[in-house]
């Protein structure tokens, strides 16, 4: 999938976790993303962010904008060096937490997104890949 740039940004506190979330709204406002897109992905990627930091410990999201020539989109990959998920599959479920949040962040990730994947590893850490393109449901 061919990209038009891309950025690397750490996020370590809830500090840089707004910054993300700015982040991600200026990309998806320069992509042509509709409000309503834009309001998806940025909540999207600040419930994500927010878990890399009160889970995994902090981390990096790598921001790609994508061009395949036909559409226009954005990938944001979240990647943590924690102590990883043990079930996935679980904390995809609404209402499952590890902390005291509402459990909503996983699968609300999930449900925002027109891409999700999810990698994690006990002692090793996440990797979650989320993509939103422009004009998709």
């Amino acid at each position: 999938m061919p990209q038009t740039k891309s950025e690397t940004v750490p996020v370590r506190s809830t500090s840089e976790v707004v910054m993300v979330r700015h982040m991600v709204r200026r990309w998806a406002v320069e992509i042509g993303f509709s409000i309503v897109e834009q309001t998806k992905i940025v909540t999207a990627a600040s419930e994500l962010a927010r878990n890399m930091v009160d889970y995994g410990g902090g981390g990096v999201v790598v921001l790609e904008a994508l061009d395949d020539g036909i559409r226009r989109g954005l990938r944001l990959t979240f990647e943590d060096k924690g102590p990883g998920i043990a079930d996935v599959e679980q904390a995809l479920r609404d209402g499952y937490t590890s902390g005291g949040g509402m459990g909503l962040g996983l699968g609300g990730a999930r449900r925002l997104s027109n891409e999700f994947e999810i990698r994690s590893k006990p002692g090793e850490g996440t990797r979650v890949m989320i993509a939103r393109w422009k004009g998709a449901s």
